[in-house]
């Protein structure tokens, strides 16, 4: 069964890796709909705090609440994304894959936030192959 949401987190994670960027990928979806979709462009734009999540967060706009939202990503979040999930009360995220980097999942679901990890190998091999060819990309990016 195809999820339009993590579809689009998926097709955007991929259209960073074909711009030289990070391969992940983000969609705010409310009632089935995607509202907005992102992905990383730290690279692309040179902006340090342009993770997946947050560009997707940017490209939605202001919303009167985000607590019928939930947040698909291709990648667990960092704790940064973290943050903006939590401030914003997102109530559900749906990852993609934890395998290549484990996130702050536990933060987010001690916080009473629904996380879903799907396991999906087209995430975890896109992301695995971009830190292995890209260490040093991969590394800023996490702050490491």
């Amino acid at each position: 069964m195809s999820v339009p949401g993590f579809e689009a987190a998926v097709a955007a994670a991929r259209e960073s890796l074909s711009q030289g960027g990070v391969p992940i990928g983000a969609a705010l979806v409310r009632g089935g709909e995607v509202v907005a979709v992102g992905h990383n462009e730290r690279v692309q734009q040179g902006d340090p705090i342009a993770h997946g999540e947050m560009s997707a967060l940017r490209a939605a706009g202001r919303q009167r609440s985000y607590r019928d939202t939930v947040m698909y990503t291709t990648l667990a979040p960092c704790a940064m994304c973290t943050g903006a999930i939590l401030q914003f009360k997102i109530p559900r995220v749906v990852v993609g894959e934890d395998r290549t980097f484990p996130g702050e999942i536990g933060l987010l679901r001690s916080r009473g936030v629904e996380v879903e990890v799907l396991d999906d190998p087209r995430c975890a091999q896109m992301m695995a192959e971009f830190q292995r060819d890209h260490p040093e990309v991969w590394a800023e990016d996490i702050a490491e």
